[in-house]
């Protein structure tokens, strides 16, 4: 099969998959760090850009928050947190909507956000969102997208499919198979070495199509960890970005023992852009971690912070932690170009990440 497929069944089968299962563990006791895993903090500042998203749609009284990849429901009580503190005129407006196809994270979820239960709302898809006026949040979700994984032979492109040999999973070579696939591969800029392998998200394409039919109106905000086409597919990252953990430690094989680690890919975000702009998204923003939070943070921190904010600003932010690997990108809809967004202001210091 390809990589693609295994990738999803190792991560989203329903009773096997280390997501839909409900296995995946995150924080200091599980396999791996997020934004959200640092504490609080990442969705209070997140809350500052929503506010400034709410204001610059006219502040409409139906305001919808849309966030996928909610796992734990920590992230949605961080950012209502967050607005009821600084906004609270924004949150009265809000109905915060969780696209959660998997009924186990579900009910973690609803569980983890009792207290707010009557801003929140389930559905199984975006197919099942519309909404006049909005913003759509995820934070480290393209990232586990399934992706194909592709070889340079020197002459052309083929695929690494998995098959099963002595008793193990390994990769070989195969024709590309989809025209969508040869495409996409046709854009990765050369010249690259022979062997050379990578990864192609086509999957995020798909992704974003969806987001946009959700809103008339509205901003598209995705925090990532990923670089740019040409740092991407730079000529010496000749294995791709293609990983897999288990309690912090990267697995060397990514094919042993799958629905038990996370396997991730970095996001390719020049596709990413292009694809929201051929959906009907205007890119409004591009930055690294960094400079968003930094950005964000001179307002929160205004009137001072207690020390575990200040340790958490300094993990989100810190350039040799998560604040250069990780990009924020933002897209709008529906919306005149205006003033730049708030956690965005120093966009151009950090464009190239």
């Amino acid at each position: 099969m390809s990589f693609r497929r295994f990738m999803e069944l190792a991560l989203y089968h329903t009773e096997h998959g280390y997501y839909a299962s409900g296995r995946a563990r995150i924080g200091r006791r599980g396999d791996f760090f997020t934004n959200v895993s640092v504490g609080p903090l990442f969705g209070r500042l997140l809350a500052r850009q929503i506010a400034g998203m709410w204001s610059a749609l006219g502040e409409p009284r139906d305001f919808s928050i849309i966030e996928q990849g909610a796992h734990g429901g920590e992230l949605a009580a961080d950012v209502l947190g967050g607005l009821h503190a600084i906004a609270p005129e924004c949150l009265a407006a809000v109905s915060y909507r969780i696209a959660e196809p998997f009924a186990k994270l579900a009910a973690r979820q609803q569980e983890q956000l009792r207290a707010m239960a009557s801003r929140l709302e389930w559905s199984r898809g975006l197919d099942e969102i519309r909404v006049a006026a909005g913003v759509h949040i995820s934070n480290e979700l393209p990232d586990a997208f399934p992706v194909h994984v592709v070889r340079w032979t020197g002459g052309e492109w083929c695929e690494r499919v998995i098959t099963a040999q002595d008793g193990r999973l390994v990769f070989v070579d195969a024709p590309i198979a989809s025209d969508e696939l040869r495409e996409a591969c046709a854009r990765i800029p050369g010249p690259l070495p022979e062997g050379y392998t990578t990864e192609v998200n086509l999957a995020a394409a798909a992704w974003i199509r969806e987001v946009a039919a959700t809103m008339q109106r509205g901003f598209v905000l995705a925090v990532d960890y990923g670089f740019r086409r040409h740092e991407y597919y730079a000529p010496d990252r000749i294995a791709g970005t293609l990983s897999a953990y288990s309690s912090h430690r990267r697995e060397s094989d990514p094919l042993a023992r799958p629905g038990e680690i996370d396997l991730t890919a970095h996001v390719e975000f020049d596709s990413l852009i292009e694809a929201g702009t051929a959906a009907g998204l205007q890119p409004a923003s591009f930055t690294d971690q960094h400079h968003f939070m930094v950005a964000l943070g001179l307002e929160h921190f205004a009137d001072g912070a207690n020390a575990a904010e200040r340790r958490a600003f300094q993990t989100l932010m810190h350039p040799q932690l998560m604040g250069t690997v990780f990009k924020a990108v933002a897209f709008s809809k529906g919306i005149a170009s205006g003033e730049p967004l708030l956690g965005f202001r120093f966009a151009n210091a950090g464009a190239e990440g």
